[in-house]
């Protein structure tokens, strides 16, 4: 039996698609760099051997998989190549493995990896469910019906899939290293509309996605009269969000969730569609969805002290906005402070103005120094450039991160895409308050 070798198997998607043949008793092993990351801990429980990069891990036998971010000069694929190898790219092996199940690709800039964790933890309460979520999580069911799987929009990934449904969340501009504006986003999702065969579940409350065409049934859903799946009557308290569904017009169900913002109902309402069309019963839906703990890193949450510590991947201007409002939702009399660090510097320049206007919805904001990436590690802006732009916002590093004491009783958003994480470790180490 061939063993698969991943190459860079602690990217999110790398790491859980290991995870997933793993599971399905297929001979998996990986390398990567020498440093902890939080996607290896899945690989770690389930013994996966991770090895540092070197040309001698390459043997005959081996199938390669290799992580997006590593070019064909990498001393370990040059060895595949002489080798004669068969070589695939994560998102071109993805793409023919699907075709194996029932396919649910779940997509758009933003909330695609809490939809994905959510849809797949419905759906395995009905059926037997195999899922790739983006935070670095996978789970391999060798009879599954479903395979539940995050498709990423960045450089036209996503085209590699021709899925049995889609849901799409959203669409923005986002990635500006590599789209040029919105409508090339547009253009690249309407590509992806056209490669599904059974049928899209588009959020109408989207004015792009309501353009979105395909040569299968479009199903809307949103807070909006025009939707064929809308939610109503939304109420939060204690225990989270609770809302009436209609189906065109036509009362379904009602449901609760355990996040708090807006973008939180709209992920249910997607699920819900989906496991309407498919026939999963309406309790299982309903149970399932009230017992969704979440993924990683999208608003982790725990007490610290009198203080509550939120750790969230919020790196565009649009989700930093959706932390703050689920913030404000869940802990109205608390202040929400926001400690964010940009991710890249294309980015930052490009949304600017977007970044300072979002992070101004917090009551107090630190700005941590842009993190670059394996495509740039400089630009021609720096912090403060954005610092200017937000009153009364604050420089904040390792170093000075104590300063965050003051808010004895506030919700600390540690956002970002980068090593925010580092600020969260600095500040616990900082206080030495034990964790409740």
């Amino acid at each position: 039996m061939t063993q698969y070798h991943f190459v860079g198997i602690k990217g999110t998607g790398m790491s859980a698609l290991a995870q997933i043949l793993h599971d399905m008793k297929f001979d998996v092993q990986g390398s990567d760099i020498d440093m902890p990351i939080f996607t290896q801990v899945g690989l770690e429980e389930r013994g996966v051997s991770i090895l540092p990069f070197n040309k001698d891990n390459i043997r005959p036998g081996q199938t390669i998989i290799a992580g997006n971010a590593f070019s064909g000069d990498h001393e370990e694929l040059k060895a595949a190549v002489e080798l004669g190898l068969p070589v695939y790219r994560y998102h071109h092996f993805l793409g023919d493995f699907v075709k194996k199940f029932t396919g649910i690709a779940v997509t758009g800039a933003h909330g695609k990896t809490s939809t994905t964790g959510l849809l797949a933890h419905v759906l395995e309460g009905a059926k037997p469910t195999a899922f790739l979520i983006g935070d670095g999580t996978g789970k391999g069911i060798e009879n599954s019906e479903y395979f539940v799987f995050e498709a990423c929009e960045y450089r036209r990934h996503f085209l590699s899939y021709e899925p049995d449904y889609a849901i799409m969340t959203n669409i923005d501009f986002d990635h500006p290293d590599y789209f040029k504006d919105v409508e090339d986003v547009f253009s690249a999702f309407q590509q992806m509309a056209m490669q599904v065969n059974k049928g899209i579940i588009a959020c109408g409350d989207d004015p792009y996605l309501q353009k979105i065409q395909a040569q299968v049934p479009v199903v809307f859903y949103g807070l909006g009269d025009h939707n064929d799946f809308q939610a109503k009557n939304i109420v939060r308290d204690a225990n989270g969000t609770t809302f009436d569904v209609f189906v065109r017009n036509t009362f379904y169900g009602t449901f609760t969730i355990t996040g708090y913002g807006t973008h939180n109902v709209l992920n249910a309402l997607a699920v819900i569609g989906i496991c309407h069309y498919e026939d999963i019963p309406t309790d299982i839906i309903a149970e399932r969805l009230k017992t969704f703990g979440g993924v990683k890193r999208r608003y982790s949450e725990k007490t610290f002290g009198s203080q509550i510590l939120i750790d969230d991947y919020a790196h565009h201007p649009t989700e930093i906005k959706a932390t703050i409002e689920a913030t404000s939702y869940k802990y109205p009399d608390r202040d929400a402070v926001a400690i964010f660090q940009p991710h890249t510097f294309t980015r930052t320049k490009t949304f600017l103005t977007e970044f300072a206007d979002s992070l101004k919805g917090a009551d107090y904001v630190y700005l941590c120094d842009i993190f670059g990436s394996a495509r740039e590690n400089a630009g021609e802006l720096t912090i403060q450039d954005l610092l200017d732009l937000i009153p009364n916002a604050q420089l904040i590093s390792e170093d000075t991160i104590d300063v965050l004491k003051q808010h004895e009783t506030g919700v600390l958003l540690f956002m970002g895409a980068g090593d925010i994480q580092k600020f969260q470790k600095a500040y616990e180490n900082a206080c030495q308050t034990p964790v409740e």
